[in-house]
């Protein structure tokens, strides 16, 4: 069951298209960022910046950064919610479960499925960044940030970090599908299970900028998304990933559950 469900996710072109286009803004700023001179120098401006235009070794990170605010939750978002709703719309939800194959047997191989393609199309975007920085921006020592200046980093460490990062943006890429899967479940419109999932996320985007909304920001899922950058800090500072790993945690096992209870009992007539 899980194998077929991947096979169909990843026999739809759409699939391939959005991996595609995540990789191509990366790829995109790349090419201006080699063509012009707007960056800061060595030893100007954001320590980080500087160093990925000096490197390209470390623009990677850089590029997870680019699609993490905004194209990666859509992509992720529109693939959740069509996971369960998707099935309704076009009517074969409920000749899957007429077979013998249970509700939480489906549920675990459309969870893979997504699990699948977060892991996907986050070392996709690592690995086109990796290539075009390497060939655009160069290969120079590398400099890590810091919250004052650079400080130099072996390859092994860098790869380490870069890793580190990778699996930390799909692990809070993971909350993002918990919340449009469980909408998934709700509703036989995939759309709606999308933009609810995407509503979620603006939402929460919006309440960590507001000071009124301090005593809830902690717990809010996209309030430590870009923790990643402390991977890149000498030393690590791990406060802030340590408490973005567990606020993820608490959303994908809370969500997932509540997925799992409302569809075992929903009446399927779609």
């Amino acid at each position: 069951m899980i194998v077929v469900e991947i096979r169909k996710l990843f026999g739809r072109r759409r699939t391939w298209v959005s991996i595609f286009l995540l990789c191509l803004l990366p790829t995109v700023v790349a090419v201006f960022l080699s063509l012009t001179d707007i960056g800061p120098r060595p030893g100007e401006g954001p320590a980080f910046l500087s160093a990925v235009l000096s490197n390209g070794a470390l623009y990677p990170a850089a590029a997870l950064g680019i699609v993490l605010p905004i194209f990666l939750p859509i992509a992720v978002s529109i693939v959740a919610g069509e996971s369960i709703a998707g099935e309704a719309t076009t009517g074969t939800l409920r000749y899957l479960l007429v077979r013998p194959v249970g509700r939480t047997r489906l549920l675990v191989a459309k969870l893979s499925s997504i699990t699948l393609f977060v892991l996907v199309a986050v070392f996709a975007v690592s690995i086109t960044a990796l290539v075009v920085g390497l060939n655009l921006l160069g290969s120079g020592p590398v400099v890590a940030t810091t919250t004052v200046s650079g400080t130099p980093l072996s390859p092994s460490q860098l790869g380490i970090r870069t890793v580190l990062t990778i699996l930390y943006v799909g692990w809070s890429m993971l909350g993002v599908a918990s919340v449009a899967f469980f909408l998934s479940t709700l509703t036989d419109s995939p759309l709606a299970a999308a933009l609810g999932g995407l509503s979620a996320l603006v939402g929460s985007t919006v309440l960590v900028t507001l000071d009124a909304a301090d005593n809830v920001r902690d717990y809010l899922p996209t309030r430590y998304w870009l923790a990643w950058v402390d991977f890149f800090r000498d030393p690590i500072l791990w406060r802030d990933i340590e408490r973005g790993f567990l606020v993820q945690g608490v959303y994908v096992v809370v969500l997932l559950g509540m997925a799992w209870a409302n569809f075992t009992t929903r009446d399927v007539t779609s």
